[in-house]
Order: C-alpha cells, then sequence, then structure tokens
C-alpha cells in the first residue's frame, strides 16, 4: 500500500472532488459517517461524546461526526478550538447544520478559562488538527491537547492526533496521545517508533477516494502486504531436487554464541533452502551436528572463533554472515577477504556489521544489491546518531544508494531502503519478536532465499514479511510474554502455509 505525504493526500482530495465528481461537502459526510459508523461499533455501550474540532477541515469532519452520533441519540458536546476566524467554507456549513440539533451542546474554547473538565466515561473525538499541520502546537492549541491526554477517558483521532506532523519528525512536541486513530490515507507518521505513544492502534477507512490518483501517482514509500508477498513466491516443480532450490554458505558462531549459528541455519532450512554449509569453529562441531543434521558442517581451523572460509565459493548461490562471530582480528581479516573475493550478493547481520562499523573502509566492498539487518543500535554504530526516526530513514536511504545495497532496519515496522526502487515499511511482526536471536533467523531466511534464486529486492520484502508473519502465528499461540526464538522457527511452516494457500 502506498503512503503519500500530506500535499499528496491534500491532492488525492481535490482530484476525488474534480473527477469523480463530488462536492468537497459530500467527500467531508463520507468520511464522517465512515467514522462515525466506526466509533458506534467500538463504542457502542457508551452514550456520551465529547468532540474537540479545530477550524479547518479536520474541525469540520467532528462536526459532522458529532451531528451523525446525534441522531443515534448519542449525547454529544463540542468544544471548538477559537481563534477568531470564521473556518473553512466545509467547516461553516457543518456548523450550521448542526444549529437544527438543539440537544447539541457547542462551547467556545477562547482562552484557558474555557477548557473544562472531561465528564467522567465520555469518549473523546479529537478533531482539532489534520495531515495539513505544518507547525508544532503552542499556547491554547498545546494547553487544551495536555488537557485532554490528562483525562482517563479514551481518545479517538479524526486523521491523525492532533499535534502530529503527516511526514516529518514531531519529537518532543506536544501532540494527543490517542487510542485509535481512524485515517483515510496511508501515513508515513504511522509507521515510526517515536510516535507510538501517540498514535494508538491506526485504522484505515475507506472513503472511496478516486482511485486512478493511487494507481498513477509514484510513491517514495509502500507497506508490505500480504498479497504482494503471495504475487512474489515461486511454485516447486513436482520434479525438482534439492540442485534446484540453492546451496547457501551460513559463516555464524563462535565461543559461547552457537546458539547464533544454530538459530540461523534453521531459519535458512526453514525457509526452503536445498543445501545448507555451515562455516562455524572448531568448537561447534558437535553442537551444530546435533542441533541440525540436515545442515552440512566446514570446521574452522580455529577452535574458537572463525579465520577463513571454504577456498572455492563457486558451489554456493548465496552467502549470511554475522551471527555470533565476534570481532577477533582473524575474523575481521577474513570478512575482509570475503569481501575482496565473493562478489555477489551477502546477507550482513550482526557481528558482520559491528566490524564495519569500526572499519568503514570495507564499506566499499561490499557486493551490490548485498543486504544489511541492522538493529538500531548498530545503524547507529554503523552509520552515525541520528536526532529522530525521520532522519533515520533518510540516513539509510542515502546510504542504500550510496553502497548500492539493501538496508533492513530492523523494529516493529522494519524498514527497508532501497538502491534503486520504493522503500518499504513491514506490517507483519509484533514486540514478543523482541529478543535475542530473532535477527539471526531473519538472516538465515534472507540466505536462504537469495541460494534460491530470487532476487534480492524480491528476498529482502518476502524475507521480512515471512519473519514477521512466523512471529505473528508465534505470538496468536504463546503470547508475546511466552513466545520464544524457536517458537517462531517452529511457526514457519504455518507462515508458509497463509502464503501459498492464500489462506
Amino acid at each position: 500500500m502506498k503512503i503519500f505525504s500530506a500535499e499528496e493526500i491534500r491532492a488525492w482530495d481535490e482530484y476525488t472532488i474534480r473527477e469523480e465528481p463530488i462536492r468537497s461537502i459530500d467527500l467531508m459526510e463520507r468520511a464522517a459517517e465512515q467514522c462515525a459508523t466506526w466509533i458506534e461499533e467500538n463504542f457502542s455501550a457508551c452514550s456520551s461524546f465529547n468532540i474537540f474540532c479545530g477550524k479547518g477541515n479536520n474541525g469540520g469532519d467532528g462536526l459532522a461526526i458529532a451531528r451523525l452520533l446525534a441522531e443515534k441519540g448519542k449525547e454529544v458536546q463540542i468544544h471548538i478550538l477559537e481563534f477568531g476566524f470564521p473556518g473553512t467554507d466545509d467547516f461553516q456549513q457543518n456548523l450550521a447544520r448542526l444549529h437544527q440539533y438543539p440537544t447539541v451542546q457547542i462551547q467556545y474554547i477562547q482562552s484557558e478559562n474555557h477548557i473544562y473538565p472531561i465528564r467522567e466515561g465520555a469518549v473523546v473525538i479529537d478533531a482539532l488538527y489534520g495531515s495539513g499541520l505544518n507547525r508544532k502546537l503552542e499556547g491554547l492549541s498545546a494547553q487544551l491537547v495536555q488537557q485532554i491526554n490528562l483525562s482517563s477517558n479514551p481518545i479517538v483521532s479524526i486523521d491523525i492526533p492532533s499535534g502530529l506532523f503527516c511526514d516529518r519528525s514531531s519529537k518532543n512536541n506536544i501532540s494527543i496521545e490517542a487510542d485509535h486513530t481512524l485515517s483515510f490515507t496511508n501515513k508515513l507518521a504511522f509507521y515510526v517508533a517515536e510516535n507510538d505513544s501517540k498514535i494508538g492502534e491506526v485504522h484505515l477507512l475507506d472513503i472511496q477516494l478516486h482511485p486512478s490518483f493511487y494507481q498513477y501517482t509514484h510513491s517514495q514509500f509502500e507497506t508490505i502486504e500480504k498479497h504482494s508477498i503471495v504475487q512474489l513466491l515461486k511454485k516447486r516443480n513436482r520434479f525438482s531436487h534439492k540442485g534446484n532450490f540453492g546451496h547457501g554458505l551460513l559463516i555464524a558462531g563462535s565461543v559461547g554464541k552457537m546458539g547464533a549459528a544454530v538459530l540461523a541455519a534453521q531459519g535458512a532450512l526453514r525457509a526452503g533452502i536445498g543445501l545448507l554449509t555451515c562455516q562455524i569453529p572448531g568448537y561447534g562441531y558437535q553442537i551444530m551436528q546435533s542441533c541440525l543434521p540436515e545442515a552440512m558442517v566446514n570446521m574452522d581451523s580455529k577452535e574458537t572463533h572463525i579465520s577463513s572460509f571454504p577456498t572455492n565459493l563457486s558451489p554456493f548461490n548465496a552467502i549470511g554472515i554475522g551471527p555470533g562471530i565476534g570481532q577477533n582480528s582473524d575474523t575481521v581479516g577474513m570478512l575482509e577477504s570475503l569481501l575482496e573475493k565473493y562478489k555477489s550478493p551477502i546477507v550482513l547481520d550482526a557481528d558482520a556489521l559491528n566490524i564495519l562499523s569500526v572499519t568503514p573502509i570495507l564499506l566499499k566492498k561490499i557486493p551490490p544489491h548485498s543486504i544489511l539487518t541492522p538493529h538500531p543500535g548498530e545503524f547507529s554504530r554503523l552509520f552515525g546518531t541520528s536526532e529522530n526516526d525521520f532522519d533515520s530513514i533518510q540516513v539509510a536511504i542515502q546510504k542504500a544508494k550510496e553502497l548500492n545495497v539493501f538496508i533492513v532496519l530492523k523494529g516493529h515496522h522494519s524498514f527497508i531502503a532501497s538502491p534503486t526502487g520504493v522503500h518499504l515499511f513491514n506490517t507483519s511482526g509484533n514486540p514478543g519478536m523482541s529478543r535475542g536471536g530473532s535477527g539471526d533467523v531473519l538472516t538465515g531466511i534472507l540466505t536462504s532465499l537469495l541460494a534460491q534464486g530470487y532476487p534480492s529486492d524480491q528476498a529482502v520484502k518476502i524475507g521480512v514479511y515471512l519473519h514477521g508473519l512466523a512471529g505473528d502465528i508465534a505470538a496468536q499461540e504463546h503470547t508475546e510474554q511466552g513466545m520464544s526464538v524457536t517458537d517462531l522457527i517452529h511457526s514457519m511452516g504455518a507462515a508458509w502455509k497463509q502464503l501459498i494457500f492464500r489462506n
């Protein structure tokens, strides 16, 4: 699903009004009907609503919602933030319509003395500012938002929580802390961790904006959806053999960190690879062979760490490196030699990234279309600290283009920066995956998909989504608190079923 900027969202509204055609007030009514229906369905036991409105079109949405709730017999109280100007035409028209409903109370907030406590049990609807906001809240607006946040009432924001910018950072700014956000378009603000406490649960409501605009307007960002993954999957031929599904080399493990190697190898095998060879220190031989008899093992000459890789790399269709390898000087030299010798895409994770961060000259040697999978800490060590999540996104985009690689900035909505195409946010996964070893599994999955012949742009998209989907299935069975990384691995078969059989 495409993610449009605030300017593009405004253009989409205008395009719909012109091309459908439909009057702007009727498009607003369509949006209000969707919101009112959702509110009634989800707060059916509540009879009292406090709606806070600005005097722009977001406030017009709020007024229309108020009228629709009043028609259903709900007790509605409206609070209009007054700044001495009349408001938009659609706002004024909806305000005039409300005067026909004498039971609806309308109060104007002209100073902090007009900010009254919210009745206990009432649902708060935030329609103060929409996605067109271009400066942080100050003065009376900020005071009002703070007062709303201090209440214990459930808060539903319309379009976007007031105070948040649509496509740039609002970090440390005052904004509504919504429990639910009812939006009509996908927004970049919904996918960054810094807004997590503000947006609550996001619900995208279809108000039938014109489909042609969506189809023909390019977007820099998109979300990964299940249907798009299904379209990428290759069908397995009935007469296939193991050689048809690639041979991967996984370079992983050191003393005390063989678990990372095992988890990565399990991820690779569960992702469908034909053959897997694991380059591990001599210390880990019995561990790997007993845990994973399906994997072949190539023992390093060093007992405690990895210092080399197979002399002949031609049998391998893909290489993954990093989980648990440590940063021994021998290992650093091994990574440098590998980057000089192997010219096909490599998956780099964990200690491979840490080595790159202290030896940045190696970044230029990474093969084109390789996949880097840093968590936020590794990302900061690699490319420097960013002031906010939006800056991190831009740095990831810049570095992906500069190095001609794919960068997976891991998180709840993992962000995939592409060297050439559209940049992606993942929609699968949950906080239960925030455990040591989860990233090792992803390394194995990505290595497996590359080995099976998926180009990097498809492998990274499928792999990140599959990893999150398996995590979601594991959480459903074991809860986010109770699930383990091993549960995630065991759920990969069920994840494949959902994708292959389109359930």
